[in-house]
């Protein structure tokens, strides 16, 4: 069973093989038809591959969590029997586990939606729906996990995409250019799109998290490594940075050029670094460095907030790197007495 950090890992193994819902999940008292099936329903309705793919696997563990077999999947299962006792002791049980208050809620999230389909597709009473979302979310706050991207580790990365004269060079360059100049989530680097840019306003418009569609901008440095791409690249359609094949070659789509996935963006910065004797970064780590260096600029809250796409402000102000300084001098004000 899959999980978030040391406690997603003690989790599987702790609750592996232990039914909590009670319920005997291989008797169908009623048979779902794939064609009403909540767990697809609700995939279907998400507006991208990667949040299909997140949600897939937290409603997966779930069924695991439920079922006590490590090895099932959400597809197919009972939904529409889970009662309020049933989701209170899943939760319990998440809590227990170790999960993080935002990895439980995530997956509680989840759970009302599958729940909700469930109840649209008539496959259970709105009653029954109700109390079993009845679930109060976790309440805790962490700190924005990752680390912050130094200069000298950027530079050192474009180094080592420079000193490859393959077609991969210029597109790594650029795509390590785009995600420090904007912050963009790995998905949204990788759904961008070659009639998204707007090379004269150095603009490019993306589509985010509930398919929210907002304009970031490259720096002019960052608009130079992806002029210098295109130039390799081309005017073909299709997506802005595509995948290349060991012979070289732009990895087509029919007549366009083929879209990369989240996960090839984190892998393209991973081998770049080492590279360049690096320690490793995520993309996450670029989007946190940039917008703790909108706030130290001074750049007003709700304008950083709009460029990074997050729904409310008080998410972009975790990431705020000045009341830590503060914190520190205030600190260092103290005086420890010699011995």
């Amino acid at each position: 069973m899959a999980g978030s950090g040391a406690g997603k890992s003690s989790a599987g193994k702790s609750l592996a093989g232990t039914s909590l819902s009670g319920i005997d999940w291989s008797d169908r008292t009623v048979v779902v038809s794939p064609n009403a099936d909540p767990y697809r329903a609700y995939l279907d309705s998400l507006g991208s591959a990667e949040s299909r793919r997140t949600m897939r696997g937290c409603l997966d563990r779930i069924a695991q969590l439920l079922s006590g077999d490590a090895d099932t999947t959400g597809e197919g299962q009972p939904w529409h029997l889970l009662r309020y006792e049933h989701t209170s002791r899943l939760r319990a049980a998440m809590i227990d586990a170790g999960w993080s208050g935002a990895y439980v809620n995530k997956h509680l999230a989840a759970l009302r939606r599958v729940l909700k389909e469930a109840w649209r597709l008539d496959l259970m009473a709105a009653d029954d729906y109700q109390r079993a979302c009845d679930l109060q979310p976790v309440k805790a706050t962490r700190l924005p996990v990752g680390q912050q991207v130094d200069g000298e580790a950027l530079g050192a990365a474009l180094y080592a995409c420079d000193a490859d004269p393959g077609p991969a060079g210029a597109r790594d360059a650029a795509v390590l250019a785009t995600l420090y100049s904007t912050g963009c989530r790995r998905s949204e680097i990788a759904s961008m799109r070659l009639a998204d840019y707007d090379a004269s306003e150095r603009a490019i418009r993306i589509v985010g998290k509930g398919n929210k569609e907002r304009a970031v901008y490259v720096t002019e440095a960052a608009q130079a490594r992806i002029e210098r791409w295109m130039a390799v690249r081309g005017n073909t359609p299709g997506a802005l940075f595509c995948p290349i094949n060991k012979a070289g070659a732009l990895r087509r789509s029919g007549n366009q050029l083929s879209g990369m996935t989240g996960q090839a963006i984190a892998d393209l910065l991973t081998k770049r670094l080492v590279e360049a004797g690096q320690r490793r970064h995520t993309p996450h780590d670029f989007r946190r460095t940039f917008i703790g260096e909108l706030l130290d600029a001074g750049v007003d809250l709700a304008i950083t907030q709009s460029l990074v796409g997050h729904a409310s402000p008080a998410t972009t102000a975790r990431y705020d790197r000045r009341p830590a300084r503060r914190s520190r001098e205030a600190v260092d004000r103290l005086q420890l007495p010699e011995s």
